[in-house]
């Protein structure tokens, strides 16, 4: 069983950065791929990122690439996700998810997810 918890979203203006973290209970969070994603009022979860076990893979959505950085910390069951020139199309809730069972995108894949974080970028 792992659980997660997000921190770290908040009220930011447009081209701003934000740190999300998230963090992990469990001795398995060290072997699991790790993901982000967002919901938007009104519009389904959308994949952000993810990051496998180790950290030397990383996968971007386009619409955040160049922007968007994910990062892990296995001595310390955290995952971040570095967030700079944030854009009002980027408020939304975001959540960390767990051990995917099918591809990194996938958000009905993962096994485990935390409660979320709510972003805000005013214009």
């Amino acid at each position: 069983q792992v659980q997660l918890v997000e921190s770290g979203g908040g009220l930011v203006q447009a081209g701003g950065s934000l740190r999300l973290s998230c963090a992990a209970s469990g001795r398995t969070f060290t072997w699991y791929t790790m993901g982000w994603f967002r919901q938007a009022p009104e519009k389904e979860r959308e994949f952000v990122t993810a990051i496998n076990w180790s950290g030397g893979n990383t996968y971007y959505a386009d619409s955040v690439k160049g922007r968007f950085t994910i990062s892990r910390d296995n001595a310390k069951n955290t995952v971040y996700l570095q967030m700079n020139s944030l854009k009002p199309e980027d408020t939304a809730g975001y959540y960390c998810a767990a051990n995917p069972s099918n591809g990194y995108d996938d958000y009905a894949g993962y096994k485990y997810w935390g409660q979320g974080t709510q972003v805000t970028v005013s214009s």
